[in-house]
This record gives structure tokens, sequence and C-alpha cells, in this order.
């Protein structure tokens, strides 16, 4: 039997897609940051789902995902007008 590849795991449990949007630095670093994101919500959600988390742990965790979100939007500028 062979052993599985570590990449095809980590593929597998961490999905990226392409990024179709403008190409500039922040806006790759903050898709790459919003898939992270995503990933996290939907395991949460299967977890308390499953009863594994109580809701007020999974809001917890979510708020918690939310709020770091919004500070990496907030780090990268993005979404706001900047002159040229």
């Amino acid at each position: 039997m062979t052993q599985p590849n570590s990449q095809d795991k980590n593929s597998f449990l961490y999905p990226r897609s392409r990024y179709y949007g403008k190409f500039q630095p922040e806006n790759l670093v903050f898709n790459a940051n919003l898939q992270e994101f995503s990933q996290k919500i939907s395991y949460i959600t299967c977890l308390e789902t499953g009863g594994k988390l109580s809701q007020e742990e999974a809001y917890k965790q979510i708020k918690s995902l939310w709020k770091e979100l919004k500070h990496s939007k907030k780090q990268l500028s993005i979404g706001e007008n900047r002159e040229i």
C-alpha cells in the first residue's frame, strides 16, 4: 500500500481556487485569506451540525474569524479609494 502524498492531502483538505480579479499583491493575499476563512467556517458549521461544537462555541469561533478577516482587509487597504 502506498503512502498518501502530503501535497495531495493538503489539496484535498484545503482546496484553493484561482484568483480572477485585478492583479495586485494585496488582492491576492486577501483572496487567500478569504478562501481560508470560508474553509474554516465550513469546518465549524459541520462540527456544530454534527454535535461536536455547541452553538455558542461555533458562534464565538466564527465571530473571531470574522474579526481576523476584517483586520486583514483593513491592513491590506482593500476597498479603499486610493489616489494614484
